[in-house]
């Protein structure tokens, strides 16, 4: 795997304004519509190369999938089905479901420098950089051998919790992965976007400012919702590094 993308799927009604959101939150342009209903669509940085898009759902609530780069699709997919997750679609792009339920895919197209972080009014910066999938506890075990196997990246314990692990990404891959245990028992696996920022309140009261909920402030992130509902956090890791500071 050369690069990861986070697909951003939203609900029909959450669309537009869910786009808009995710563009000022990260202050990309969006590209022009594509696909036979023109469903899709890039959210562009000014430098670097994307990994932020969107999708318009035609059922079901909103969500996020990761989409993995690699140079063969159906090798990967071979490989991620002996590692048990399972194939959904083949439409040149291979669409996979995780063990513990969560939508990938395996896609060819390359990328390869991660864009710099934004730096905002008032001086400080920020990055979506990580992506955190939620696992209910019954599979939170076997999910996160899953996906360690699958990237092949090092799985080290959190400093921030011990309900927390994480996947070391390569250099210059745009996202890390973190891995949540939740407290309930059972359900899918899903997944969140964090972003991290120098100033975590001034960050905060931004997107405040765009719409944004703040649910709960913790010592080290703070967990918010976007207009359509979706839950996110803003950290206070280094947005050049993503090491906490």
């Amino acid at each position: 795997m050369f690069w990861m993308s986070a697909f951003l799927d939203l609900a029909s009604k959450d669309f537009e304004h869910g786009v808009l959101f995710w563009a000022q939150v990260t202050g990309y342009r969006v590209s022009a519509p594509r696909g036979e209903r023109e469903e899709f669509a890039t959210l562009v940085p000014p430098d670097g190369d994307d990994f932020l898009r969107v999708q318009r759902l035609g059922e079901g609530p909103s969500r996020i999938h990761l989409d993995l780069h690699v140079d063969d699709p159906r090798a990967e997919s071979a490989r991620a089905i002996a590692l048990g997750a399972t194939e959904v679609a083949d439409h040149g792009y291979v669409v996979m479901r995780s063990p513990g339920g969560m939508t990938f895919c395996f896609v060819r197209h390359r990328s390869s420098t991660r864009p710099r972080p934004a730096t905002w009014p008032g001086g400080h910066r920020s990055l979506v950089d990580q992506i955190c999938l939620d696992l209910p506890a019954s599979v939170a075990d076997a999910e996160t051998e899953f996906w360690h196997a699958l990237t092949g990246w090092q799985l080290s314990e959190s400093p921030v919790s011990r309900g927390f692990r994480r996947l070391e990404r390569p250099a210059g891959m745009p996202f890390r992965i973190l891995l949540q245990r939740l407290d309930e028992p059972d359900g899918p696996v899903r997944a969140h976007l964090d972003l991290a920022s120098d100033d975590r309140a001034a960050e905060t009261a931004r997107h405040q400012r765009l719409g944004a909920t703040v649910v709960q402030r913790n010592d080290r992130w703070t967990v918010l919702t976007d207009p359509a509902g979706s839950a996110y956090c803003i950290t206070d890791r280094d947005p050049e590094t993503g090491v906490l500071a």
